[in-house]
């Protein structure tokens, strides 16, 4: 199209010209600026994308979509040494003129018409930019529209970012193109720290890309090399002792693999960043290679148990920048899966959900740490949770019961706040699985029962060491994230005193989920962490954090195999203890302070609750003040019995005499029943009066099985039986079972009662020995 238009315009100026040459050149700007309207110039070069660290070193660079090494160079990679090289040998006028070179055009013509042929060229290196971004057969009119497309390059661009652009598009022979590209593959480094004999390599290739080939042409590239610096140092362009150093220099250099480094994390940024040439991510190299090693060799003792893939995801807490991002244990092994991104791999929790549980109960003022609670077989409308360990510990404090990981204690918390307080929770901290399936989760929320990926975990636990606050860790550098991708602000799932209380429980090194070697790691920094493991034991996570770093740990295998042996504590938390030792070693770390919010008061030993008059153990306790709850202890309750305690009287039946007032445990129905299964000795209320006509209304028996309003499907060649439980207070001595209001047989409150039920609706009603009545429904059907 500028042909064209060249074609019809060139005669109308060349007869203008004659008669007013001022206005010619003013109708040439004129023409020019029109040219530039309805032609624009489009810089948009295919760079190769490459991923760098934290300090713009290289970690990743992949081909472009012509399958060439385009890496663009930056324009602090342009060292003065590196743009004397250039500037001296192909363009020494590029500072002052405006694209084009009159003088050396003029000297090129007349070379050409006298000799008849093209003996010299006078490309500048804005024009030789120009063949680049626009190749094309070498004409004289094509020269033309050369011209005029390196004046609109220095009218749009500035020198830095033209002479930028020469660097990144030069062809060095195969599929490699721009000097970065190959000082990556033959040098491996980049430009910014080549050596004046390096530079002047690299320098002299492009015009001759096919016959000066780096690693196959090497001794007559140093022969042009060596011609090349004499004459840098003829023209005293740099230091008489720096020319002669270079010139000794030997040039022995193959062709390398570009870095790889970083695959799972490379592979991710160029997806989300797919327009940018060049992203920082905030990767620290080192400390990325040792991890990714750590990691590989420690998966490799793993084999022989069936284990074969781990990641791990390091955030820095002061920046709140990914340092280290290894998705699985070798990329490279595609048999075990190893390209497989385990960092957004969707997991089961296991337990890793509790310490954001148990912190929304202490923002609630539900519990403290020395708050008690049952761990005893309980039945949630169907769902009845056992611990990973297969045992019960009867009583509990909710801080050993976090940090024990217990699962019955927090299914009975999680129950209290109820399921969609923490689904909101994890809403907020961008848990993408358990928003798609919010409506679809119930209390086996907190024990894995919800899909999450390591990223989110690690996201989550990171807010514990900023005083609850979320804020999504970046893969980038803040300066780039907020230039660039846009950043993230900062949002409250949890108090700080919420967040200080569930921190302390965290450090405790008293518990289970300790590895078994622990004493070699006691140089380790402080640290705070929860494990988990899966149903099946298919994951084993161990999530940590201190004040410096949060790191994440999921070990596993990506077919969803699981292994009996995996476990968060065994298998999951060494790993994370190498790592903190490697990143964090013998760390002067402070630790998080106390909130002011956050105060020590007496509690029951025995309940957590504010002491009452009868509490003769009392124990020092956190709590949140004017939050938590500051209900009187009822642990233990006054009852009048007899002299010899074989008879115990309500106030309606008390006699007037003969009567002594003692202590009794006040144990929920669920402990008595527990400790009558487990034949655990425990100070019981004496029998009620049976002469007392009064009728108790309060605390009567809970039906444990079968639950209220379920169905029932029975194998009548099985001749099956449905099994009927409850559980009473420690005063009751005997319950009453009636089937559609029909005796069907008095049984002490512990022990299990079998029946054969009809077909149909059947109602179930269970009443102790003061009267006190509890009815269910349920349905039943034989086949």
């Amino acid at each position: 199209m500028i042909r064209s238009f060249l074609d019809n315009v060139y005669p109308v100026l060349q007869r203008y010209a004659a008669k007013k040459p001022v206005k010619l050149v003013a109708g040439v700007l004129v023409v020019l600026l029109a040219l530039d309207v309805c032609f624009p110039l489009r810089v948009n070069p295919d760079y190769s994308t490459i991923i760098t660290d934290s300090e713009g070193k290289v970690l990743h660079a992949f081909l472009n979509k012509s399958d060439k090494w385009r890496m663009q160079t930056e324009l602090r990679e342009i060292t003065p040494t590196l743009e004397k090289a250039i500037v001296f040998k192909e363009d020494r006028w590029f500072r002052w003129h405006f694209g084009i070179n009159p003088l050396a055009v003029g000297r090129a013509a007349l070379r050409n018409i006298f000799t008849g042929r093209r003996t010299s060229g006078a490309s500048t290196i804005t024009m030789q930019v120009v063949r680049l971004l626009y190749p094309k057969n070498r004409t004289y009119l094509n020269k033309i529209v050369e011209m005029f497309r390196a004046i609109q390059l220095e009218v749009h661009y500035s020198k830095d970012e033209i002479l930028q652009l020469y660097i990144s598009l030069v062809p060095y022979g195969s599929n490699i193109e721009g000097l970065k590209s190959a000082s990556i593959l033959y040098f491996q480094k980049s430009p910014d720290v080549l050596s004046l004999a390096e530079v002047t390599a690299l320098t002299i290739i492009p015009n001759r890309p096919s016959s000066l080939r780096l690693g196959i042409n090497n001794a007559y590239i140093l022969q042009e090399r060596n011609r090349w610096l004499r004459a840098f140092g003829e023209a005293k362009l740099f230091a008489q002792k720096d020319i002669d150093d270079a010139l000794e220099e030997p040039l022995s250099v193959t062709r390398h693999e570009a870095p790889k480094l970083a695959p799972h994390l490379a592979i991710r940024l160029k997806k989300e960043y797919s327009s940018v040439p060049i992203i920082q991510s905030s990767l620290r190299r080192n400390k990325q290679l040792t991890i990714e090693k750590i990691v590989q060799n420690y998966v490799t003792r793993l084999y022989g148990m069936n284990i074969h893939n781990a990641a791990v995801m390091v955030v820095n807490n002061q920046t709140h920048e990914v340092e280290a991002y290894v998705g699985s244990a070798d990329f490279n092994n595609p048999i075990d899966g190893g390209q497989v991104d385990g960092i957004r791999a969707i997991r089961s929790p296991g337990s890793t959900l509790k310490p954001i549980l148990y912190a929304t109960a202490f923002d609630k003022g539900i519990v403290t740490p020395k708050s008690m609670i049952n761990d005893v077989p309980t039945n949630f409308s169907g769902f009845e949770p056992e611990n990973f360990d297969k045992l019960f510990h009867g009583k509990v404090t909710i801080e050993y019961a976090l940090a024990n990981s217990l699962n019955i204690p927090a299914v009975k918390i999680l129950k209290e706040i109820s399921t969609p307080v923490l689904v909101d929770k994890l809403k907020k901290a961008d848990f993408m699985t358990v928003k798609k399936n919010s409506s679809k989760l119930g209390l086996s929320l907190v024990l894995g029962g919800c899909g999450v990926t390591l990223e989110e975990l690690t996201n989550l636990f990171v807010a514990f060491a900023h005083q609850g606050n979320y804020q999504k860790a970046t893969y980038v550098t803040q300066h780039k994230e907020r230039s660039l991708f846009g950043g993230s602000t900062g949002v409250s799932l949890i108090s700080p005193e919420a967040c200080f209380l569930t921190n302390q429980i965290l450090t405790q090194i008293t518990r289970p989920d300790l590895p078994n070697n622990y004493d070699y790691t006691y140089r380790m920094p402080k640290i705070a962490w929860k494990t988990g493991t899966s149903f099946g034991k298919k994951d084993a996570w161990s999530m940590g954090y201190n004040d410096h770093y949060t790191v994440g740990v999921w070990i596993g295998n990506f077919s969803g195999e699981g292994v009996p042996e995996l476990s968060g504590a065994n298998i999951a938390t060494p790993l994370l203890f190498d790592i903190f030792n490697t990143i964090d070693y013998n760390s002067d770390a402070r630790w998080f302070s106390k909130p002011e919010g956050v105060k020590l008061r007496k509690v029951c030993a025995e309940s957590g609750d504010v002491p009452s008059e009868f509490c003769a153990h009392q124990v020092l306790d956190y709590h949140i003040e004017g939050v938590s709850k500051t209900t009187a202890c009822r642990d233990a309750k006054m009852v009048a019995v007899n002299a010899t305690a074989s008879l115990s009287y309500c106030s309606q039946c008390v006699p007037d005499s003969g009567t002594v007032q003692r202590l009794y445990p006040n144990y929920a129905p669920e402990l008595v029943s527990w400790y009558e299964s487990k034949h655990i000795l425990y100070e019981k209320i004496p029998p009620h009066n049976p002469k007392c006509t009064r009728v108790f209304n309060d605390n009567a028996p809970t039906i444990v099985y079968p639950t209220d309003g379920s169905e029932y499907f029975l194998d009548r060649a099985d001749a099956q039986k449905l099994l009927l439980s409850c559980q009473t207070g420690n005063d009751v001595k005997e319950v009453y079972w009636y089937i559609n209001d029909k005796l069907l047989q008095k049984s002490a409150p512990a022990t299990s009662v079998f029946f054969s039920p009809e077909a149909g609706k059947v109602k179930i009603s269970c009443t102790d020995d003061k009267g006190r009545n509890t009815n269910i429904y349920i349905k039943v059907q034989w086949q």
